[in-house]
């Protein structure tokens, strides 16, 4: 029977890691001269002389350097898709921490993060909203929810949930009693209702009013203030209950794409893995692109 082509490779290593024969012997329990041995079938298979050894010392030659290097990164390998077994066998358990946008997160992330703890009795979740771009290795966060570029590094992984686009709304109740609305230029006879963190359309509307919240941007929409500016996720939850109509519908901006990310690892602990599916699974069907 041939011998397997990985026989001698963790005696090899031994060798290497222990220092000398004798104690790599000590460590597999066997004797000296089978380790001796073992190497020089390993050697003699590889064609190549893999250790120089002295009765007083031992030194790795340039070919058994090289073959040390790629069996420690072999076996990196191999103990990363260990891991992925096993982290998909286990429980999603301990404290998930999340940073979500606050109208999205509040309207659909939140509730299906939440949602979770009713099926993993061991998970525990931790959210912060907020609109900025935080730093989750830094500030400690196992995922976060994006909407817009995403930045460059491979430090992040990600995975997409759809796109948002900005519409204009306005209240049934302000559309009536204003002048009607046709065309683009009609829009500077009407008062818009600003969000400090989109500049977009500023020129095109008076915004006598600026907020630096998305919810309530939407809320004084409703209350008939003006025209606003609004994800058209936003605008369709209130349309259908009669609180906001869409204003010249063609008239929108370009998309920005939603992202969950999450720090690049070699293995995906269960609790993130399950705080994605229930992302994706929880985002609009109005989410999902043109």
């Amino acid at each position: 029977m041939s011998t397997p082509r990985f026989d001698g490779v963790e005696l090899f290593l031994q060798v290497v890691e222990s220092g000398s024969l004798s104690a790599a012997a000590e460590r597999l329990n066997l004797t000296r001269s089978a380790v001796g041995k073992g190497l020089a079938r390993l050697e003699a298979r590889l064609g190549t002389c893999l250790l120089q050894r002295s009765t007083r010392r031992q030194r790795l030659t340039e070919d058994g350097q090289a073959y040390y290097e790629h069996c420690l990164r072999a076996l990196s390998e191999l103990e990363a898709a260990e891991s992925v077994l096993e982290s998909g066998r286990q429980q999603p358990r301990g404290r998930l921490r999340a940073s979500l946008p606050l109208a999205f997160g509040h309207h659909y992330a939140a509730p299906a993060l939440w949602g979770l703890m009713d099926r993993y009795a061991e998970l525990e979740i931790d959210i912060c909203f907020c609109d900025r771009m935080i730093d989750l290795a830094q500030e400690g966060f196992d995922i976060a929810v994006r909407i817009g570029p995403l930045p460059d590094t491979d430090r992040l992984s990600a995975r997409r949930l759809g796109e948002q686009v900005m519409g204009l709304t306005a209240s049934p109740a302000y559309l009536q009693r204003r002048e009607r609305i046709e065309r683009i230029e009609d829009l500077a006879l009407h008062r818009g209702i600003a969000y400090r963190s989109n500049n977009a359309h500023r020129s095109r509307l008076v915004t006598p009013l600026v907020l630096d919240d998305l919810q309530a941007v939407a809320d004084a929409a409703i209350a008939g203030v003006g025209l606003a500016w609004l994800p058209s996720w936003l605008i369709a939850h209130y349309a259908l209950r009669g609180q906001l109509e869409a204003v010249l519908p063609g008239y929108r901006e370009q998309p920005a794409p939603i992202h969950v990310i999450w720090p690049t690892a070699p293995h995906m602990p269960a609790k993130i893995r399950c705080a994605i599916d229930a992302l994706v699974a929880a985002t609009p069907s109005c989410l999902a692109g043109s």
